[in-house]
């Protein structure tokens, strides 16, 4: 989250960063010549509004703290997950070689039964097409994270001349384009892949209603794949759904149901979040963060609510809060005995929840890469999917994230931004 416009302005005229550019060990920009095609491989692969529609006030909250193991990250998930008539795909979809959501044994599970890896602020790029700017949150776009095994995808939308915008935190910081250029791009690569159950979350940071949000879904034609649940705690198989064509599950914090939109759902509804400001690596817990509606993950969880796990870190610069990318090696890790890993604060929650959560949200996703720890999680060998550094499809190299050059015009380096904005200061 980003500090409030009079707190930037602050600390404007004192600071003058040169833009971060893409850390030490990652090759190359994330244009045309990184993600996308050919090839499988299983080495590659939120905040969310309040529950009364507000961002960016609470606290990272306690240590996470789990004893080391000396098992492989692989052996200690594939043991402690799912029930073997969970693991076991169905007979059909074994006979046919069918890969739900890039394998088969995923087939014959529930919805809320995978774990599904995600990428926070999935549109705010830190790449060539930003300058790099330092309020991305990720070096590829949604398409690249689809291709490499992401099925959970984080956006936060913004008014804009009555547009939904993908903006982050403010327009004049990072505009990603419209939402509907966005869903339509999603929707393409799900015509492309039938056989991929997709998930959406939606950060309704200015009050949009149902019709606002049905208009750009029906408008891409993204509609055709929603899924509306026919109660808050049971969910059907990802072959069900694939079978079905209700292969999205779109969530959105916060909104009021609309029956007209049934498939558009309100996040608190059916997922419980927890927290996602955290300035440390010690600072990842499984405390619930949000909603307010219950006292604990306990309540929410015997209540049938899905678990998030945010895991992003923050890192401060005179008080201004940016992604943090220099120890995105740690944080990204499937390690099960690192302070701050991934693995380990997954391997934590699955520990204090009794269950393995149903979602996660990361920042830079390709980094660990953060889709090991879901194969880990779900028992999984994964199958079909493209790696990060091959050669780009035509449609990533035409759009960086649905909105295509956009981001040359909206976005700023840490320094140039404080700069611009304390100019623009001076004419108001």
């Amino acid at each position: 989250m980003f500090p409030s416009l009079s707190k930037i302005l602050t600390v404007a005229s004192a600071l003058s960063i040169t833009a971060y550019a893409s850390p030490q060990g990652w090759s190359g920009s994330s244009d045309a010549s990184q993600g996308g095609s050919g090839g499988s491989s299983s080495s590659w692969g939120g905040d969310s509004g309040s529950s009364s529609g507000s961002s960016g006030n609470e606290g990272s909250g306690s240590s996470v703290v789990a004893a080391a193991t000396t098992t492989t990250a692989a052996s200690s998930w594939a043991a402690s997950s799912s029930t073997a008539s969970s693991t076991v795909a169905t007979a059909s979809s074994l006979a046919s070689g069918t890969a739900c959501n890039n394998s088969p044994d995923l087939c014959s599970r529930t919805y809320d039964n995978v774990t599904h890896m995600g990428a926070h602020d999935s549109s705010f790029l830190r790449d060539d097409s930003t300058d790099n700017s330092v309020a991305g949150n990720q070096y590829l776009n949604a398409t690249y994270a689809l291709n490499n095994g992401l099925r959970l995808l984080q956006v936060q939308v913004h008014d804009l001349n009555d547009t939904i915008e993908m903006c982050h935190t403010t327009c004049d910081l990072l505009d990603a384009g419209s939402l509907e250029s966005w869903l339509t791009v999603i929707k393409e690569w799900m015509d492309n892949n039938v056989d991929d159950v997709v998930t959406l979350l939606i950060v309704n940071s200015d009050g949009f209603n149902g019709s606002d949000f049905g208009a750009a879904f029906e408008s891409s034609g993204i509609d055709k794949y929603g899924y509306t649940p026919t109660s808050t705690s049971s969910w059907p198989t990802l072959s069900e759904m694939i079978s079905a064509d209700t292969r999205l599950v779109t969530f959105i914090a916060s909104y009021t149901a609309d029956t007209t939109y049934s498939y558009l759902l309100n996040e608190w509804d059916y997922v419980f979040e927890t927290a996602y400001e955290v300035t440390s690596l010690s600072g990842f817990n499984c405390t619930l963060d949000r909603p307010s509606t219950y006292s604990d993950y306990s309540s929410a969880i015997s209540a049938g609510m899905l678990p998030l796990m945010n895991h992003f870190a923050y890192t401060v610069v005179l008080s201004y809060e940016i992604p943090d990318a220099t120890d995105i090696d740690t944080t990204n890790s499937d390690s099960t005995s690192t302070t701050g890993a991934l693995g380990l604060h997954a391997k934590t929650c699955n520990s204090e929840w009794g269950q393995k959560p149903t979602f996660v949200l990361v920042d830079f996703f390709n980094k660990g890469p953060a889709i090991d720890t879901a194969d880990n999680m779900n028992g999984i060998t994964a199958t079909g999917r493209s790696n990060s550094s091959s050669t780009a499809s035509s449609a990533d190299s035409s759009t960086s994230s649905g909105a295509g050059s956009k981001f040359q015009n909206s976005s700023f380096g840490l320094g140039a931004l404080l700069a611009t904005l304390a100019g623009t200061a001076l004419l108001l």
